[in-house]
């Protein structure tokens, strides 16, 4: 069992993000931009310049780091991959090693995260078939990766990328990424998510929590997030007025947001303050379903949303839900309006980012202080937005990246992710035929 993840590396000798800009590695994957800066590293858009295929690369930097340091980073990429066997989740393409630095090659989401869909660009709010639709994959990749005894730890919107005009979404960044059950981890992800049992201030010697639990939690206030727009609360803990408001009475959330009663009895199942006795996957998937409406709002959009063309389906842990994936026929609405004032406890929260280095405004939908472990997690990332421009390749400036040797640490990785994917090979739909490819 590795421990919480260590401190961030010291700077010492690491070449600045833009330093790698227009390099070209192994011959191929042009650097182009800048998508986000973290702690262990930097995360690249880049294009194949043999096939013009955009991907995305995560630099994460070998010099200055310790032994545990560097396996928390074997880790990382051992569980990315595991897991990338399901469509809905990011798919790691390959991985290139140098001197320096590794790199993992992924697929690019040029729409972004959930977190800018929902709250920048209004995407979800309001549109049941399309939330549904979201949630679902969504859930279907976390069920995909417990039942691969992977346990994500840091589900958020913005470890959640869209495409297809939001209706596909793929679980990214396993940064705080465990394969054990269970874990001594306290404080591990992001504030606005953790489970209360993933907080405790003052632990007990060995004490310790499931994960699996932590991450049903986590959905719940995604799907908050998805239908409201907003948090519940800033942190599930008795320090918390609002949820200590919610302990006192379940019913409490219908009174500051526009939950529809069937939802709202979803989420008192998912916000089970017993683990033990928390709502399971294959639950939520049932009632999510079922659900004939999220919100209470009445009102209608002048458009509904599409069904999509292609659906992922057939593999182990989904069954029968193949009809989650269109759209089924409920009432469109309009936006949801602000939620209800009310006495005595601290309002709705905003959605907050919990990128690494954001600025910590009470006006702002970004806070610093929504991850307690930003600063020793590979997996939080400050997202940049630069000006589109066109790097050059520069000169003289090609990266040599050996291919690796066949018993590389990785491998075997790779070729159990291969084997996955060949033997569900009916989940995937025709966009997701692209096999995954082999190191080096």
């Amino acid at each position: 069992m590795l421990p919480t993840p260590p401190a961030s590396p010291t700077l010492d000798g690491f070449c600045s993000p833009e330093d790698r800009l227009g390099q070209v590695l192994a011959g191929k994957i042009h650097l182009t931009g800048i998508l986000g800066i973290g702690a262990y590293g930097v995360v690249y858009t880049a294009v194949d310049i043999q096939t013009n295929v955009p991907y995305a690369v995560k630099a994460l930097n070998k010099r200055g780091l310790e032994p545990r340091q560097q396996k928390f980073q074997q880790r990382e990429i051992h569980l990315h991959v595991k897991a990338s066997a399901h469509p809905n989740v990011v798919s790691v393409v390959k991985i290139l090693e140098a001197y320096d630095c590794t790199y993992v090659v992924m697929e690019y989401c040029p729409e972004g995260d959930l977190f800018t869909n929902i709250t920048e660009r209004g995407m979800f709010i309001g549109n049941d078939a399309l939330i549904r639709m979201a949630f679902l994959q969504i859930l279907d990749a976390v069920e995909f990766c417990h039942s691969n005894s992977i346990f994500h730890r840091d589900l958020k919107p913005e470890n959640i990328l869209v495409t297809d005009q939001g209706m596909t979404c793929k679980l990214a960044d396993f940064g705080l990424a465990t394969s054990d059950h269970v874990t001594s981890d306290f404080g591990c992800g992001s504030t606005f998510y953790m489970s209360p049992e993933c907080q405790t201030p003052t632990p007990k010697p060995y004490a310790c929590y499931e994960t699996a639990p932590n991450d049903v939690w986590s959905l719940g206030v995604i799907l908050v997030n998805l239908t409201c727009g907003r948090n519940p609360w800033k942190r599930a803990s008795f320090e918390d007025s609002t949820f200590r408001a919610y302990m006192r009475d379940p019913r409490f959330l219908r009174t500051i947001l526009p939950l529809s009663p069937e939802l709202d009895s979803i989420l008192r199942r998912v916000f089970e303050l017993d683990p033990s006795k928390r709502i399971t996957l294959p639950e939520l998937r049932y009632l999510i379903q079922h659900c004939p409406r999220f919100t209470s709002s009445k009102s209608a959009m002048a458009s509904p949303l599409p069904s999509p063309t292609t659906s992922p389906v057939g593999f182990a842990g989904v069954g029968a839900s193949q009809a989650c994936y269109g759209a089924p026929e409920v009432p469109s609405m309009a936006p949801l309006p602000p939620p209800y004032a009310s006495q005595a406890v601290e309002a709705p929260y905003q959605i907050q980012s919990a990128s690494n280095g954001s600025t910590g405004s009470d006006s702002s939908v970004f806070s610093s202080s929504s991850s307690v472990s930003s600063d020793s997690s590979s997996s939080s990332f400050t997202h940049v937005n630069p000006t589109p421009q066109k790097v050059p390749v520069q000169a003289g400036h090609s990266i040599y990246v050996p291919p690796p040797t066949p018993n590389a640490w990785f491998t075997p990785f790779f070729q159990a992710a291969s084997l996955v994917k060949r033997r569900h090979a009916c989940f995937q739909p025709p966009r997701f035929h692209a096999p995954l490819s082999a190191c080096g």
